[in-house]
């Protein structure tokens, strides 16, 4: 599809309002960004914790299910979370349970030196994790659609960075000998406090309830509103308060009246919050866009968890070689996912997402098979171009119709999150039997249906006029 105002904010846009999508969108950016930064971090400290603790490669691999197994909770109930708290509120608990987690894990690595306290850490990580990723892509999708053009891609691409700075000052961290504990502990206070500022500037709670009312009441659970007091009228510079007219009720049985319709109101939305999960699970668009997104995540999360070893063990690569291959990859698909947006600005999810699948199975075949490790190394950056635009735009196209976005996308979000998380333990298990290298076949395959399911992410036509863009043909 093209953007309806490629360059920008709606031309019906105020410059008030334009400067408080900036705002907004840059507060987006820095979630997606501090997101990377805590991956990475507990990511570049593998090594430090499997030393300490003197793991065995199988118990490494039972330490990263415990982050798989945390997401996988989260990622299931994220969508009702989402849809009680919004996706603010949201935002900010899932970055203090992760903060948590990180500090817990890191007491396990340096001063319990337990690793049952670095996997609890890891689970609560896990359990912040999916939620928070959740939440940043209904806030993206949404601030996506007030800028009338694609930038999905691009704050995808700010957790790429956030990862590429995360895996510097891992090393950095690793190369003074600085303690895990005090490493992963001074990150997650910057995170912390970073996502709570940024998240002052979110609006697509207040934009979705004041599209389906009229701007007059603040409602509970919503932006700056009273916990426990019902809709409260908002009073304008130069009213006054009326007297009540003769033979009203009084203000407090209008209070408690208004009260209890709030609550109705609430448990209803909370039944059409489950009806709206239950639908997407049912919804066959959906589903399939899971499916693509999954072989695409797949290829990402294997990636990250498995190049450098598949190097040093398929290819006879040194650990060093494998650090830099890991990086070639990350560099490449955050390239892939800044020059992405452009290229579906000009042609569109369909042809951009078919090609970046073809670079993927072709990037990730040479580098199975491939004769040196020099063509290893020139075929991660074909692997990382390929995988930057499978989940960005997944989430867009999950996201059509706003008023099921955040159903469909915490659909889609588990089920590719699912892969990213859970597919790399996964393929441990398959490399016990074939080695790590040709383990990474099975991500191959998942790649060429991800190729067929191509598709599916073409915006239906009602969305396209809703929106007021093009619909791909």
């Amino acid at each position: 599809m093209s953007g309806g105002n490629a360059g920008g904010t709606d031309s019906g846009t105020t410059g008030a309002d334009a400067r408080t999508v900036k705002a907004w969108r840059n507060g987006v950016v820095a979630a997606y960004a501090g997101s990377g930064l805590v991956f990475s971090t507990w990511v570049s400290r593998i090594p430090a914790i499997r030393d300490g603790l003197g793991l065995t490669p199988a118990t490494v691999g039972l330490i990263l299910l415990c982050m798989s197994l945390g997401s996988f909770v989260s990622v299931a109930a994220s969508g009702l979370v989402v849809l009680r708290l919004g996706s603010r509120l949201t935002t900010r608990v899932c970055t203090t349970v992760q903060a948590v987690g990180l500090v817990l894990m890191g007491m396990g690595a340096s001063v319990f030196v337990n690793p049952l306290v670095v996997g609890a850490g890891l689970v609560v990580v896990g359990l912040g994790t999916a939620s928070f990723n959740t939440a940043s892509n209904i806030e993206g999708a949404a601030v996506e659609r007030a800028l009338g053009r694609h930038i999905m891609p691009r704050l995808h691409g700010s957790f790429s960075i956030g990862t590429v700075v995360g895996a510097g000052l891992g090393a950095l961290a690793a190369s003074v000998h600085l303690p895990v504990a005090i490493h992963v502990a001074v990150i997650a206070a910057i995170v912390w406090t970073a996502i709570w500022v940024a998240t002052r500037h979110y609006q697509a709670d207040r934009r979705a309830a004041d599209a389906g009312r009229g701007q007059g009441a603040v409602r509970l659970g919503e932006l700056d509103s009273v916990p426990g007091t019902g809709p409260i009228p908002l009073v304008r510079p130069g009213t006054t308060a009326r007297p009540p007219a003769k033979g009203a009720a009084p203000p407090a049985a209008d209070a408690a009246a208004a009260l209890a319709a709030e609550t109705r109101r609430l448990a209803q939305a909370r039944l059409d919050g489950r009806a709206k999960i239950a639908a997407a699970w049912r919804d066959p668009r959906t589903l399939l866009i899971g499916v693509l997104v999954l072989g695409l995540a797949l290829a990402e999360g294997a990636a990250g968890d498995w190049v450098a070893l598949a190097l040093a063990d398929g290819h006879g690569s040194s650990n060093a070689t494998g650090a830099l291959g890991y990086g070639i990859f990350v560099s490449a698909m955050t390239v892939g996912r800044f020059a992405g947006t452009m290229v579906l600005d000009r042609y569109g999810r369909v042809a951009a997402l078919r090609v970046s699948a073809a670079l993927a199975v072709a990037g990730l075949a040479v580098f199975v098979f491939a004769p040196s490790q020099e063509a290893a190394l020139a075929a991660l950056v074909f692997w990382g171009l390929g995988s930057a635009l499978g989940f960005p735009v997944g989430m867009s196209a999950a996201s059509d119709d706003p008023d099921h976005a955040a159903a469909r996308v915490a659909v889609v979000s588990t089920i590719g999150y699912g892969a990213f998380l859970g597919g790399p333990p996964l393929l441990g298990l398959l490399a016990e039997h074939i080695g790590v290298l040709h383990s990474l076949l099975a991500v191959l395959v998942m790649l060429v249906v991800a190729f067929v399911l191509t598709p599916v992410v073409r915006q239906p036509a009602a969305a396209g006029a809703r929106e007021g863009t093009t619909v791909e043909a």
